[in-house]
């Protein structure tokens, strides 16, 4: 009776589980299955390897380690992703979820939905809104600062989309400093106050230990999600000139609008092995932090 009953558990388990085990299959195994067979043809959109694509090894995965576009679209992301994730929404976020903490009230609510607002529009929206900011000839931007004529997204293509980026993804550092500031004891604060501490001495001695793991966690994801962020497209397309091309719009000129989709496919799986390599590095540190927390 005791078996029948496990082996009805286990059954009802297994039929709980498929359909997830479906999902994951369809919509990440195997196109990571296909992107890996593409990487190693040399399969193409249009001609004759679009027919009849060709096995080449690991010859795509050499040129594209040994392509001088490929490493400036590396740098550029590097510095995309510590400039907007790293430097700018995390230390925003924070900034204004400490800023905010005690301030009850309409100014803080309406702070929050601002910042919220610029995260859940649509990637085309906030595009579109961010040209019309930084056009050459009607901008919003060059009318206030009276600068007509000033060219933003053609003379200083990566700044643009940097403060792009940390204006729209503020939001997800913002609620996620905000909840972890709440378990701060407010004990802590207030004898720290009494003793005499700076702001910046309650920040470092009682507030950051505390949410030491938020803030692992939250820098693994946003540099994941800014890693692998393809709305800049939309704003410069990667230009000019190639001066704001970073990995993803690299990865799609090269696949679909160059055609390449075996080359293409390659760099994919080189972009997923560094985005492992990120996010193994940031799970060290944050097993660190709660093995040393545990001892």
């Amino acid at each position: 009776m005791n078996a029948d009953a496990a082996g009805l558990g286990r059954g009802r388990a297994a039929g709980f589980v498929l359909p997830a085990m479906v999902l994951i299959g369809v919509f990440l195994v195997f196109p990571a299955l296909w992107t890996i067979y593409l990487g190693l043809t040399d399969y193409r959109l249009t001609g004759l390897a679009a027919a009849n694509p060709r096995v080449v090894g690991a010859d795509n995965y050499t040129a594209a380690l040994g392509d001088e576009r490929f490493h400036r679209s590396l740098w550029l992301t590097m510095q995309y992703v510590l400039g907007s994730a790293v430097l700018g929404q995390a230390m925003l976020g924070f900034t204004i979820a400490w800023m905010l903490r005690d301030r009850p009230g309409p100014v803080k609510r309406v702070t929050e939905a601002l910042v919220l607002l610029a995260w859940i529009l649509p990637s085309s929206v906030v595009a579109f809104l961010w040209i019309a900011l930084l056009d050459r000839d009607e901008g919003t931007l060059n009318a206030l600062l009276r600068t007509p004529g000033f060219a933003w997204l053609l003379d200083y293509p990566m700044p643009s989309i940097i403060v792009f980026n940390i204006w729209r993804g503020t939001a997800f550092s913002m609620m996620l400093y905000g909840a972890a500031l709440e378990n701060v004891p407010p004990s802590q604060l207030e004898t720290a106050r009494l003793a005499g501490a700076s702001t910046l001495q309650q920040l470092r001695d009682v507030v950051f230990p505390s949410i030491r793991g938020h803030v692992l966690t939250n820098l693994l994801l946003i540099s994941l999600w800014t890693f692998n962020d393809f709305t800049t497209f939309q704003i410069t397309a990667g230009g000019p000139e190639g001066r704001s091309e970073i990995l993803p719009v690299y990865i799609y000129n090269v696949a679909l609008r160059d055609g390449q989709l075996g080359f293409g496919a390659a760099i994919s799986f080189v972009v997923l092995l560094i985005n492992l390599v990120l996010a193994f590095a940031y799970l060290r540190l944050l097993r660190r932090r709660r093995e040393a927390v545990a001892q």
